[in-house]
């Protein structure tokens, strides 16, 4: 699949999420199997760039792979100088965030709150793909409430601007996360618009994504929750895609090794102080399958230094092996 100029290693995305695709977090999942990793989105306001978060957020220099940097807010001079700016520090692709249904987002009609606004849409997207050389992606939901889906409409204008790929999760603003997302709308979407279209929503296995892209004739996949702790979902797809079996479930030893570099990588990105807090929720995640691993986690949450968060998860994997 390409976008713009450039081809990916293979059909497999990892999500934007806020507060989980950091730097550390998008060098796994690349390390194990995705073909592109999404930033967390960066808002468009310029008065928070000089925020500790938001400076983490921006650099990508260096990084591995195809570096997509998504971006979001309602201004379309905003976010056409947060296009340029992101590129300066090294973007390769600019995704455009209008499909995110947080409160604190919508509030300020940005994200899915701008499905509600065709005309506001056109504006924004012209103004960026007109502001940068790179490709510009779109992110969207299939509408705002269930009765009121209008991706296709959406999907059309995209490519109208000039987008070159359109992810789509199968979901409406108002669903949220809850519930399952339906294919239907990205079938749809594929068959109204010739640039890639990207499926997201609920792909959590290997079946379920050949079904996905069986169902809805997309072009990749985009993955997000279903990574949180299991990084190497990717290549459990990819192999699955490419051989019909199951690849071997991880040694306990390898998981081990994953989760131990994750949380030191966090602890070298974020600070000892910062570092050690983030790295809670991924361990919770790595753990959560682990039926006996519920008071450690406990324990473990309440750990503040970095060395402590090492050592007792080193303590952890000895007696879940012994």
């Amino acid at each position: 699949m390409k976008i713009g100029p450039y081809t990916l290693p293979n059909n497999l995305i990892v999500a934007p999420m806020a507060g989980v695709t950091d730097r550390p977090f998008r060098e796994l999942c690349l390390q194990y199997g995705a073909g592109m990793a999404v930033s967390e989105m960066m808002s468009s306001n310029p008065k928070v760039w000089k925020t500790s978060k938001s400076k983490q957020r921006m650099v990508h220099e260096g990084e591995s792979g195809i570096r997509s940097v998504q971006i979001a807010g309602s201004d379309p001079q905003q976010m056409a100088e947060a296009a340029q700016f992101s590129v300066e520090n090294g973007a390769q692709i600019i995704d455009i965030n209008m499909g995110c249904p947080a409160k604190k987002v919508n509030k300020k009609l940005a994200g899915s709150a701008l499905l509600k606004y065709p005309d506001i849409i056109e504006s924004i997207l012209k103004s960026v793909v007109d502001a940068v050389e790179v490709p510009v992606t779109l992110k969207t939901r299939t509408g705002w409430d269930p009765d009121n889906k209008n991706c296709v409409e959406i999907a059309k204008l995209a490519e109208q601007c000039g987008i070159q790929a359109f992810a789509l999760h199968g979901r409406t603003k108002t669903c949220m996360y809850k519930g399952e997302a339906e294919y239907d709308s990205i079938r749809a979407v594929k068959q109204a618009i010739s640039i890639p279209v990207i499926a997201n929503g609920d792909i959590d296995s290997p079946e379920k994504a050949k079904y996905v892209l069986e169902t809805t004739g997309a072009d990749a996949l985009m993955i997000g929750r279903p990574a949180q702790g299991r990084p190497w979902i990717f290549n459990q797809i990819r192999y699955f895609l490419d051989h019909g079996t199951h690849m071997p479930e991880l040694p306990t030893l390898e998981v081990k090794s994953i989760m131990l570099d994750h949380v030191a990588a966090l602890h070298e990105f974020y600070g000892e102080f910062l570092g050690p807090r983030i790295a809670r929720k991924h361990v919770g995640w790595y753990l959560k399958e682990h039926e006996t691993a519920l008071e450690f986690r406990r324990t473990f949450n309440g750990i503040e230094a970095a060395n402590e968060q090492l050592d007792v998860l080193e303590a952890y994997f000895e007696n879940v092996a012994s």
